[in-house]
């Protein structure tokens, strides 16, 4: 059942959008007002695609028309999408402006395979105004195809393992917090990929997670906790063996391909997986999952047999 503050919400966006001009031919609202979510916190997102190119400076005008106050602006600037803030009535509104023939490109390309969370946007967006675009891009989304889902998989998956477990240790040094921030983001998001790919579930952004995830039939127990988990925890080395158990974890949830490697083929017995980078026919599918997955089996194991037996993490590893 929608939040109280989500109908609140809807009601603003409604006076916007109909108080948008011609030039403005669908109006899609998106975020956690479309999903039903809204909080006290939350702000108005919109999608406006325009039937014509607008300049950044016709977006602020047209803005300034609907009372949008106090404008401003995010983002890479220069290209075909304008983005433009204001508040409405001491609501935060943020609006996106695709032109026609960019939008129609764009929805080509998130089914191709481009890396955004519009997907997931258009596919639980609602018309506030149309001329049925939302309609046909979320009968197009509605099906997450399993060539798309492979790949999907496949390139998350191609970065973990090839490096012995030693070399790592570098990122628990003093001072490298930020190395190893970058490193548990990345496998994370990795992660996630593989998660909603397998779920055939357009990845949203990394917002309200525990929600998103919850739902998913095919995922490693305690997703989100353990993210949560190896994001915030203090010791270095044990941050990592959390996440590096996440993803073997994840790995071991893709499909085995139509080959007879095994997963666990005693390479979690030996470091010479991880020591030594995979070969052209490794990388490729649909060995790579596989692969990488023994390479990260291996790393865990690994990892928990180089960590100082005195380290203050340890008592924790059993």
């Amino acid at each position: 059942m929608p939040t109280s503050r989500t109908g609140e919400l809807r009601k603003v966006a409604e006076r916007i959008a109909a108080a948008l001009p011609p030039v403005v031919e669908e109006v899609v609202l998106t975020g956690s007002v479309s999903r039903g979510v809204a909080d006290e916190i939350s702000d108005i997102e919109m999608l406006l695609v325009t039937t014509t190119p607008l300049g950044l400076a016709e977006c602020f005008e047209h803005a300034r028309r609907v009372d949008l106050v106090d404008l401003d602006t995010w983002g890479v600037q220069g290209t075909d999408v304008s983005r433009v803030f204001g508040y409405y009535e001491g609501v935060p509104i943020e609006t996106i402006w695709w032109p026609h023939d960019f939008a129609a490109a764009s929805i080509a390309g998130l089914l191709a395979g481009d890396q955004s969370s519009a997907a997931d946007a258009l596919a639980n967006g609602i018309a506030l105004r149309t001329i049925g675009l939302i309609e046909a891009w979320q009968e197009r989304l509605r099906v997450y195809p399993e060539t798309l889902a492979a790949a999907m998989i496949e390139e998350a998956a191609l970065a973990w393992g090839g490096f012995h477990p030693t070399g790592f240790l570098t990122l628990a040094r003093p001072g490298e917090r930020l190395a190893l921030v970058e490193y548990l983001y990345n496998d994370a998001v990795r992660v996630l990929r593989i998660v909603y790919a397998l779920n055939r579930v357009w990845q949203p952004t990394s917002k309200r997670l525990a929600d998103r995830v919850r739902a998913l039939p095919v995922k490693p127990e305690r997703l989100a906790e353990r993210i949560e988990e190896a994001l915030t925890e203090p010791d270095p080395l044990q941050a990592m063996l959390v996440m590096s158990e996440l993803q073997v974890d994840t790995a071991d949830l893709a499909p085995q391909g139509r080959t007879s490697t095994e997963r666990a083929s005693g390479c979690a017995k030996s470091s010479r997986c991880c020591a030594t980078p995979a070969s052209p026919e490794e990388r490729s599918p649909p060995r790579a999952v596989a692969n990488r997955a023994h390479q990260k089996n291996s790393f865990a194991a690994n990892l928990r047999r180089i960590m100082p037996v005195s380290h203050a993490g340890a008592a924790r590893l059993d």
